[in-house]
């Protein structure tokens, strides 16, 4: 029954037309509270007029039919570029989805979990990165539970590295389902990846050559026993940020470190001088020995061709030794004489007396020069 502001009091009882809240009822700035049955009768009025044939069975049933439209609208949802989505139908899995528009059915039959396997996640061990709200800045804070790590040579390194690792777009829903809280299971398997590969090397290849070697060792190791574990992530990366022995022999590491670094410099300093004299030295002997298998070629060519040119001359004298011998007499005077000044004379001088002409310094002629014609053309 619908209340009224006049008369004695309302439906709570307050005089003086007093509302529920203590406000008047009446008079000059009053609030005169809602008729709650006006309201609901307007309102099914509203909804007799929309619907034909009134609000009856056949309303109830459109009613209900688009409630359960909705709800099954609801069942849409939307997975990005670096997601996948995990449907679940009464908390089972029934499989997974990619990027794009997709559909399971609505709370309460279905759910679904969406993952970023794209993004690259990191772990720290032996340290942690505090943010100082106001600059933003990180500053590293040393755990030295998890940093102290015994090596093979029973001694202490202080060792701090970074893990990066993602979800496995493959395989989501192992690290979904099977581990509770997968990120403590990944830095656990670090640390204990790290301690195992660090016991089993020495100190000082840790501090200088192995370094570039752990993280490897370290990585391989880790995913291998997360796969074991089924935990359906990817290792990126293994990075050591700092190896160093403890603070109380740090100076006395640093100068091994020193020293092995001088021995190193030397020692590729050597080798690049071998490899500088050594390529010299070869290419100086295979220079000289061509050089002599040069000069033996010649000389056995030019023995040969000699022998060769004897035996045809002997053919010949053979055959016709005065003419022969003759023809060798002019060849070598022509071989003798062949470049020098000569002097023949046709009898010989008589005895003791030596005859001289100086041939050599004698003036060679000239031509005379060619006659010129007179103005009455008689040649002079």
């Amino acid at each position: 029954m619908a209340w009224s502001n006049q008369g004695g009091g309302g439906p709570w009882g307050k005089p003086n037309n007093q509302g529920p809240w203590g406000q008047q009822g009446g008079g000059s700035g009053g609030q005169v509270p809602p008729d709650l049955e006006e309201l609901l009768r307007r309102g099914q009025d509203r909804l007799k007029r929309a619907l034909p044939g009134g609000f009856g069975s056949k309303g109830a049933l459109i009613a209900v039919l688009a409630a359960i439209g909705m709800w099954a609208m609801s069942g849409f949802y939307t997975v990005q570029p670096n997601e996948v989505g995990l449907n679940m139908i009464f908390g089972r899995y029934v499989g997974k989805t990619s990027s794009g528009l997709n559909y399971n059915w609505p709370y309460p039959i279905g759910a679904v979990t969406k993952l970023r396997v794209t993004d690259r996640n990191t772990i720290t061990i032996g340290f942690v990165a505090r943010v100082d709200p106001r600059t933003g800045s990180q500053t590293p804070i040393d755990v030295s539970e998890e940093s102290l790590m015994l090596t093979g040579d029973e001694n202490i390194a202080d060792v701090k590295s970074v893990v990066i690792w993602q979800i496995d777009p493959l395989k989501p829903e192992n690290y979904a389902f099977n581990v509770r809280r997968p990120e403590l299971t990944i830095k656990a398997v670090a640390e204990s990846a790290m301690r195992e590969v660090v016991g089993r090397t020495q100190i000082q290849r840790i501090l200088t050559a192995e370094r570039k070697v752990i993280e490897p060792a370290v990585q391989e190791l880790m995913q291998k026993v997360l796969d074991e574990y089924g935990l359906g992530v990817q290792i990126i990366q293994v990075q050591l940020q700092s190896v160093d022995p403890p603070e109380q022999v740090v100076a006395a590491f640093r100068d091994v470190t020193a020293a092995q670094q001088d021995l190193d410099r030397l020692r590729n300093e050597a080798e690049a001088y071998a490899n500088r004299v050594v390529p010299e030295a070869r290419g100086g002997a295979a220079r000289i020995l061509q050089e002599a298998q040069a000069y033996r070629e010649q000389t056995v060519a030019e023995a040969r061709g000699q022998a060769s040119r004897f035996s045809q001359v002997l053919e010949q004298y053979i055959k016709a030794p005065d003419i022969t011998r003759e023809r060798i007499y002019l060849e070598t005077m022509e071989r003798v004489f062949g470049g020098m000044s000569k002097v023949i004379l046709d009898q010989p001088s008589g005895p003791g007396v030596l005859p001289y002409l100086p041939l050599g310094e004698t003036p060679v002629p000239q031509a005379p020069p060619a006659p010129r014609a007179s103005a009455t053309g008689d040649v002079r």
